[in-house]
């Protein structure tokens, strides 16, 4: 890699089911380019709208097991009942290419990461409060009150994880919210791991003009 350009950042963000992750990750998508979405892998049916290759991978739960077996994904997990993974030779690879990703986990998927991409940076979107959770997964009008409880109980586990996290999100207003994710992005971009041979080739610059 030229010591000029700098290797692909790694954006990880997690929050619990409702929290408004895939709202802020969509618009973020939207106003940079450079940054691309980590597509996953689940055994989980599509849901409406989704499309294959572009939100997630579809696979059967038979060949997901098998790829964990030849240890194909960075991360992987089971969530609500289904497996997520993701594939680990073609993040690296847009990374070293210098391209951006943004890894939509959960968080034992991000615990994974944390191992598998040094130098990713982990962010946590926060819901004001319980409350204000509950109504917004009541207004999505597709969760029954079991689902509801269920994913209420999955959220304080989450929460209880979120204190590694480099960076908490409160999603209050949404419009905030994306102005402050932009910019953890932006500082991701300018992380010194990125750059790794950059600094030890300028330093050689000065000490040969001495």
């Amino acid at each position: 890699m030229d010591n000029y350009q700098r290797k692909g950042a790694a954006l990880v963000l997690c929050a619990p089911s409702g929290s408004g992750k895939t709202t802020l990750s969509r618009r973020l998508l939207v106003k940079y380019p450079r940054l691309s979405f980590s597509v996953s892998c689940t055994t989980r049916p599509p849901r409406p709208g989704e499309v294959e290759g572009r939100d997630y991978f579809f696979i059967p739960p038979e060949r997901f097991k098998e790829r964990i077996e030849r240890h194909y994904f960075a991360e992987w997990a089971k969530v609500h009942g289904h497996y997520y993974g993701t594939p680990m030779e073609s993040a690296s690879m847009a990374m070293e290419e210098g391209k951006d990703l943004l890894f939509d986990v959960d968080v034992q998927g991000a615990a994974q990461l944390k191992n598998t991409l040094p130098g990713a940076y982990f962010v946590f979107i926060l819901p004001p409060s319980r409350q204000a959770l509950e109504e917004r997964l009541r207004r999505r009008a597709s969760e029954n009150d079991e689902s509801i409880r269920l994913r209420l109980s999955n959220a304080l586990c989450e929460l209880k994880e979120a204190y590694w996290f480099d960076a908490w999100i409160i999603n209050d207003d949404l419009d905030q919210a994306f102005i402050t994710l932009c910019a953890v992005y932006e500082c991701a971009c300018i992380s010194p791991p990125l750059r790794p041979n950059f600094l030890q080739q300028l330093i050689g610059e000065f000490q040969e003009f001495k």
